[in-house]
């Protein structure tokens, strides 16, 4: 079972280009360069420091969540074993393999949930300070490109082979701690993964219920 449990919300990039220069500055550029824009979030400074943040600031939470796991792979690995003698066992019979196997599954399931449920502010902060910093990604790139007079910049994975030179990853690094120095922890109360903060601080609150209207007595 992973311990880590992402929510998050995912930065699309493409698989082979990462981002090219502006029509205007290409003419001067003819290199290409290698970055990885996951990396270098995640070694921005906004991004080290948001981390060491929600571990003081979620501390609780966190301490909970691994307590719960450590309990739940207690509870769970009798019954792991049991399946697997079963399994190896001569003729083993189908139908009880099949019904430990869906107890096996619900359990694991019904765990997961209940434990995404512990971790989801952990979690959302953590989406919430990436996303920060993802929005001033595209900028840090085409600044980098710039600097290093970079005309293509293309991902590890789509180059058969680079020498680590071409690699500008930790200029885009450079560029993503002058642009954002650090990131919130803190999303408003109605903000989910992939929304924009400010659209989410602006949602109208839900309208509180209203009690019943007392019903016309009969005569």
């Amino acid at each position: 079972m992973n311990k880590m449990i992402k929510l998050a919300a995912a930065i699309a990039t493409p698989v082979a280009i990462v981002a090219a220069l502006p029509t205007v500055a290409s003419a001067q550029a003819t290199s290409v360069a290698i970055a990885n824009p996951d990396e270098a979030v995640q070694k921005s400074n906004a991004f080290v420091l948001a981390i060491n943040q929600i571990k003081i600031t979620h501390k609780a939470t966190i301490d909970q969540f691994n307590a719960r796991q450590t309990a739940i792979n207690n509870e769970m690995q009798p019954l792991v074993t049991a399946f697997q003698n079963a399994q190896r066992a001569p003729n083993p019979n189908q139908t009880t393999l099949q019904t430990q196997a869906t107890t096996l599954r619900s359990k694991q399931e019904a765990a997961q949930k209940e434990l995404n449920t512990i971790y989801m502010p952990v979690a959302k902060a953590q989406a919430f300070a990436e996303e920060q910093i993802y929005t001033k990604l595209d900028a840090a790139i085409k600044s980098a490109m710039t600097k290093k007079k970079i005309a293509l910049v293309l991902s590890p994975q789509a180059a058969v082979s680079y020498q680590p030179v071409a690699d500008i990853t930790n200029d885009i690094v450079a560029e993503l701690n002058t642009m954002i120095p650090s990131a919130s922890i803190t999303p408003p109360a109605n903000w989910q993964p992939g929304q924009p903060a400010a659209a989410a601080a602006a949602a109208p609150a839900a309208p509180a219920p209203q009690p019943a209207k007392p019903q016309p007595q009969g005569r």
